[in-house]
């Protein structure tokens, strides 16, 4: 998902990897390896994340389906506490926290750690916000605004550090580029999530606010499919290693089209029921307007991950990178945007697809995570050379 490594594959490199085998030690300290646990771990957390919520969200409901997604979040936050030490405990005895934010590739992926927050939170209505307290709501409208200020502080000063300090080739460009706006354009999906639950004089504000960053994450997310397009037209394919990668592109129209459905349907219901017979109408075209940009967008989803499919089933990957994750996150993203679809079309046919999207996007999970645990038992990431903390 979040690779920058160059595309094309060479001998030289085969014979590297071949010779990075051969010298691998039998044993390697605990200690020693945790200098390679990088920023990119929290790509474990975020899509367990969006798995809680799909499974929350399901159109055709069975009995216990609010427990399993349950558990799911809350092995999501156990996840997330797991991580957050490991990451604490690299820097306690390394050091070196700013050098990895500074890092040319893994600086890249801090913004999964803000991904992560964005699931978190939106779990946190899911599964606990029904019935609240008051005290509730305002905590999630506290959250959600500190979580826009430090997303958009991320994307501006992120940008502008990779702007001043970083020389990167167009003809290496990866979707990974993508990723510092992406926590503020999650911003959106919150919004989607809790406006709902806030009272009028709440709602509007987060509405607003979630339209706002949601566009923005869009915009900047969509000049960079101009140079990734144009990277795949001229130089071709990435490495079968890294093919996976190419489903974050999946992410923000489906983000998009699921964000702007959801706030819609978040408008206070005085907004929804005022006697002008104006208000009314434009109550009405806003929310035609939200479900065409939604079907817009959504296509525009599919045609993204048809291309990263068909790459991926054509050259598997042999080897377990973290940036395999890249094909869950987003395409959560995906089959949410297609829940929301249809329900609001009201079509059995759209939630059927949806549910089996989401039985693949769980037996996808399952295989990821066997793969990273199995992956680290083996050392083939953990190790010198294999993470994200090297250049290329």
């Amino acid at each position: 998902m979040f690779d920058n490594t160059p595309y094309p594959e060479s001998p030289r490199s085969e014979t590297t990897t071949l010779e990075m085998e051969l010298k691998k030690p039998t044993n390697f300290s605990i200690r020693e390896r945790l200098r390679h646990f990088t920023w990119a771990w929290y790509t474990l957390t975020m899509s367990t994340g969006g798995l809680a919520l799909l499974i929350g969200n399901q159109p055709n409901r069975f009995k216990g389906v609010d427990q399993i997604g349950m558990a799911v979040y809350i092995v999501d936050l156990i996840l997330f506490a797991f991580v957050c030490s490991l990451m604490s405990l690299r820097f306690i005895l390394h050091g070196g926290l700013l050098d990895s934010l500074r890092h040319e590739r893994e600086g890249l992926f801090f913004p999964t750690f803000w991904l992560s927050i964005a699931t978190i939170i939106s779990g946190l209505y899911r599964y606990f916000g029904e019935d609240a307290a008051d005290s509730f709501a305002i905590a999630l409208e506290v959250l959600f605004w500190v979580y826009c200020a430090c997303t958009l502080t991320l994307a501006v000063v992120q940008y502008y550090f990779l702007f001043s300090s970083h020389s990167y080739n167009l003809q290496t460009m990866m979707p990974s580029w993508i990723l510092p706006i992406f926590p503020v354009m999650l911003s959106g999906t919150i919004a989607s999530v809790i406006a709902e639950q806030q009272p009028a004089r709440s709602a509007v504000p987060i509405v607003c606010a979630g339209i706002t960053f949601q566009g923005l994450g869009f915009s900047i997310s969509f000049i960079m499919y101009s140079h990734y397009i144009g990277r795949l037209m001229q130089s071709g394919l990435p490495c079968r290693e890294h093919r996976p990668g190419m489903f974050i592109c999946v992410g923000p129209p489906a983000f998009t089209a699921l964000a702007l459905v959801g706030m819609t349907a978040g408008l206070p219901e005085e907004f929804k029921i005022l006697e002008d017979q104006y208000a009314i109408e434009d109550a009405r075209i806003m929310t035609l307007f939200a479900v065409s940009c939604a079907a817009f967008l959504w296509g525009l989803s599919l045609w993204f991950f048809c291309v990263a499919a068909i790459a991926v089933i054509k050259s598997p990957p042999t080897s377990f990178h973290l940036s395999w994750w890249a094909m869950v996150f987003p395409n959560t993203g995906f089959t949410l945007a297609t829940i929301t679809l249809g329900n609001w079309l009201n079509s059995p046919g759209i939630k059927g697809v949806a549910s089996a999207m989401s039985v693949c996007i769980v037996c996808m999970f399952i295989f990821v995570f066997v793969s990273h645990i199995r992956a680290v038992i083996r050392q083939d990431i953990m190790y010198p050379g294999r993470d994200e903390d090297v250049s290329d």
